[in-house]
């Protein structure tokens, strides 16, 4: 049975170095947060290369990838240049986090950055932000896929129905996550396989019935093709939001100087492929007029490669795994970063504990929260506060972008803990800039009401930080 515990706590080594033992003692277990369990935990398992790679798989590729086509339409294929835009930018995006957890690969991703760089607010800010986005995210996401669940069981409109579904589809994954890593690992790689197959037949199979005649116009919308990029650019930005996972995670991957890079870039590439692949088949199978129109474009896709009217069902099957999938890696992570917060005394202390390999009580948390956000949006008669609260996340999720990219760039300037090569300061300065602008993009595109109301939630933080602080503060005056 393999290992499993927590991040080294202490001062991170070099990339050359041994790595260091996680079990050394921190602030949050001896201010009374329960110790983890020892590497004989037969529930916990770290993730190996594989499952690392699909859990940042699995996070990108939500239940997004169905509508993309049909949202990108007007613009033409104007749009599959933004895509290629994006793609590269996540990319570098990807190769800064992999660059990051070679120095430092304790759990908590952005937010050890943050901290070790610009110190505790900063990391805080990281921490908090990035806490919000997930448990947002899930009750969003879970209300999506009980649109998906409707084609394959009607619940015929009933509002309470669908409540319970969405409830349960939230509690599922939580129960494999409370089960240990173990499970979480499994779930991942069976659930990202499952969804998998039925995306690349349309990807690749699609290929084969491409039709030139139905792509549409190049540049759909009328306006300057640059405009037109933009524009669309700005509906495909979070597309690839995820690709922090296997950093996020990277106290429970095996070897992660080595796996948690290879398994961010080779998650991304492996999105990015679907996400192209598919998007130009269902361009090529489906005519423009209809797509521009088309609720289900992938659906369609397959009705048009191989007739019939099954291919609703089947994408139903495969949103509905690509979900759960998506919400079983999302809700690991949205335990992991308070966890690393707690054990450095900036989130209260029982988020540092951790059972079978996972912080239990964060996910608990997490998904208690969820359902009551989901249980407003259904019982408040309106999706329309829900929907602003998801347009913050959008905002919120590029914080810990913004804040990892600028720590990466401190490092590699200031020379701390990396030496750094003239021509890789070069090499990975320009990632990181690219990175940086990729992310302020992501800001750009989330929209100035999302940026107001982001600011706010994080703001409300703020005042969790001084109470924290304060705590820390009188622990260590005895």
């Amino acid at each position: 049975m393999l290992e499993t515990g927590t991040a080294p706590q202490s001062a991170p080594a070099r990339e050359d170095s041994v790595p260091v033992q996680e079990d050394q003692p921190t602030a949050a277990t001896t201010a009374g947060a329960a110790p983890e369990d020892g590497p004989s935990s037969r529930h916990a398992r770290r993730f190996g290369l594989p499952v690392a790679t699909t859990l940042v798989m699995g996070n990108i590729i939500g239940g997004g990838i169905f509508l993309l086509p049909a949202s990108v339409a007007p613009y033409g294929t104007v749009s599959l240049v933004a895509f290629g835009v994006l793609t590269i930018g996540a990319i570098a995006l990807a190769l800064v986090f992999g660059r990051l957890a070679r120095r430092d690969p304790r759990t908590g991703g952005p937010y050890v950055y943050a901290r070790e760089a610009f110190g505790d607010f900063a990391g805080f800010l990281a921490a908090w932000a990035y806490w919000i986005t997930t448990w947002v995210s899930n009750a969003a996401l879970a209300v999506a896929a009980v649109g998906y669940l409707d084609v394959l069981l009607p619940l015929h409109g009933s509002k309470w129905a669908m409540l319970a579904a969405a409830l349960v589809l939230q509690w599922l994954p939580a129960l494999a996550n409370l089960a240990g890593t173990r499970y979480v690992g499994a779930v991942q790689l069976v659930s990202t396989v499952l969804k998998f197959a039925p995306l690349l037949l349309v990807a690749v199979g699609g290929l084969f019935f491409f039709d030139p005649g139905n792509l549409g116009p190049f540049n759909a919308s009328g306006g300057s093709a640059l405009g037109a990029v933009s524009t669309s650019a700005a509906i495909l930005l979070f597309s690839y939001l995820g690709v922090e996972s296997a950093a996020v995670s990277a106290g429970e991957v095996r070897d992660p100087r080595r796996n948690v890079g290879r398994a961010t870039v080779l998650g991304t590439l492996g999105a990015a492929l679907v996400y192209l692949l598919g998007t130009l088949a269902v361009f090529g199978t489906v005519a423009h007029d209809k797509l521009v129109d088309s609720g289900a474009p992938f659906s369609d896709a397959v009705n048009a490669m191989f007739g019939g009217t099954w291919g609703g069902t089947a994408v139903a099957c495969a949103a509905l795994v690509s979900m759960v999938g998506a919400l079983n890696g999302w809700t690991l992570l949205s335990a992991q970063t308070p966890y690393a917060a707690a054990r450095d005394g900036l989130f209260p202390a029982r988020f540092a504990e951790k059972r079978r390999g996972v912080p239990t009580f964060g996910v608990l948390v997490t998904v208690v929260l969820a359902s009551l956000l989901t249980v407003y949006n259904y019982t408040a008669g309106t999706a329309r506060v829900f929907e602003v609260l998801v347009l913050i996340t959008t905002f919120t999720a590029t914080v810990p972008y913004l804040l990892a990219t600028a720590a990466q760039l401190y490092f590699l300037l200031s020379g701390r803990r990396d030496r750094v090569a003239p021509g890789r300061l070069v090499r990975d300065s320009a990632l990181a800039l690219a990175s940086f602008g990729f992310s302020l993009w992501l800001v750009a595109g989330s929209g100035y009401a999302a940026v107001y109301q982001g600011v706010l939630f994080l703001f409300a933080g703020v005042l969790v930080y001084a109470w924290m602080s304060a705590r820390k503060a009188r622990a260590a005056a005895g």
